[in-house]
């Protein structure tokens, strides 16, 4: 079952406990995980406050507004004795990590694994919270291991998207970016239909000065699943940061309308946006108008006018 993963998300986005549901790999708008996910990277934020990101240090921060985080695993009727038993035990390992009590967070996802050895988000989250503790404590011993239930993770869920996006914050931080783009190419190459591996693509460009190589990841991503929130959040920050403000808003309001409850969070910083980039189009028509020649109406003393 799913419990505290690392999920970053801009892109929706950074590592972050998340509530009772399984991850959605495939389509994670977010993020809560702002995405959801967060999705949220294996991080130390207390700066932002942000309880979602487990280990990320630094590399996935411009993305972290979409959301990386621990998963807690939806328990459906139809599940095993053994699924239940794991689900429950991801969840209460989710709710201890969120109160930093991490070894006990990962005692609990052991007890997970134990239970359902197959169930690829307790794998996540002990590698998520295995690699928190890890950056943390400077430890390369946890690191390594975090590393090994990475693998293990995608070993039993090769979609897997936080556990991939887990795996390449740590490949980068330990001095081995080729290995992470070769893992995000080869996810992307084995499937050509997914969004997700081009959006993760897209931020490991963008983190390395390439936006441009960024922006046609996304731009495909959109083109293989226009649905997705995630995709076209990423696609609109993009935008922003490449002082395409027309772009930018169309991609936030598209977002907007296909994210709803997806984006958490970054509902409120989506809306806020799209009021932002508005008020500065506006003002911008409004300027170039004045400047060709277009008349102004006085005000009369005393009254004030505002745009919105």
């Amino acid at each position: 079952m799913p419990s505290p993963a690392l999920r970053n998300d801009s892109y929706l986005s950074s590592a972050s406990p998340v509530s009772v549901g399984k991850p959605l790999h495939a389509n994670d708008a977010t993020t809560t995980n702002p995405n959801g996910l967060r999705i949220f990277n294996p991080n130390d934020n207390a700066a932002a406050g942000s309880a979602t990101e487990p280990v990320r240090q630094s590399r996935l921060t411009i993305w972290s507004c979409l959301t990386a985080s621990l998963i807690a695993g939806t328990i459906f009727a139809t599940m095993t004795g053994c699924q239940w038993a794991a689900g429950s035990q991801n969840t209460q390992g989710a709710a201890l990590y969120n109160q930093g009590q991490y070894t006990a967070a990962m005692e609990q996802f052991q007890k997970a694994i134990a239970s359902d050895p197959t169930d690829s988000d307790g794998y996540y989250n002990l590698a998520a919270t295995t690699h928190r503790l890890g950056n943390q404590r400077q430890d390369p011993n946890l690191i390594r291991q975090s590393e090994a239930l990475y693998n293990q993770c995608l070993d039993h869920d090769p979609n897997h998207v936080d556990c991939h996006r887990g795996l390449a914050v740590l490949l980068v931080d330990s001095g081995r970016p080729d290995r992470a783009f070769t893992l995000l190419k080869n996810w992307a190459a084995q499937n050509p239909a997914l969004a997700e591996p081009r959006i993760e693509l897209a931020r490991l460009y963008e983190e390395h000065g390439e936006p441009q190589t960024a922006l046609k990841y996304l731009e495909d991503a959109v083109q293989q699943d226009a649905n997705n929130a995630r995709a076209w959040l990423a696609l609109a920050r993009l935008r922003e940061a490449s002082n395409d403000p027309v772009q930018a808003l169309q991609n936030y309001q598209r977002a907007l309308a296909l994210g709803g409850g997806v984006l958490g969070p970054n509902g409120a910083m989506v809306s806020e946006r799209v009021a932002a980039l508005s008020r500065q189009i506006n003002s911008t028509r409004d300027a170039a108008s004045f400047n060709a020649g277009g008349t102004q109406m006085a005000t009369p003393a005393g009254f004030g006018s505002s745009r919105y």
